[in-house]
């Protein structure tokens, strides 16, 4: 549903990993925390000592990651197979959208 919204309204969509701990990595320091249980809804990084509200770390860390995507067009976390032995990952171009594009 989302793709085809995208599609119309010439925007990119960028997923992420459907697994990335998005809410237990520090949005400061990056600092992975091994446990949390959903009822925690702030915490702090046993890193950096930043205080996170658990919902807007979480907004953090997508957003970075999806800026990532977009940058290098890899993924955050790389399916196995995904990249050959050697090859890194660059920037892909993406297609400009003029389908559904309203003509000003």
């Amino acid at each position: 549903m989302l793709a085809y919204k995208c599609q119309w309204y010439g925007r990119n969509l960028v997923v992420i990993d459907r697994w990335y701990p998005s809410s237990k990595v520090c949005s400061h320091c990056g600092h992975l925390s091994e446990k949390m249980p959903l009822n925690v809804r702030s915490w702090t990084c046993r890193g950096c000592g930043t205080v996170h509200d658990r919902d807007v770390n979480a907004a953090r860390n997508i957003l970075a990651a999806g800026q990532a995507v977009t940058a290098c067009g890899a993924g955050i976390r790389p399916q196995r197979g995904n990249l050959r032995p050697g090859q890194r990952a660059v920037k892909q171009e993406t297609r400009r959208a003029t389908a559904g594009v309203p003509v000003l």
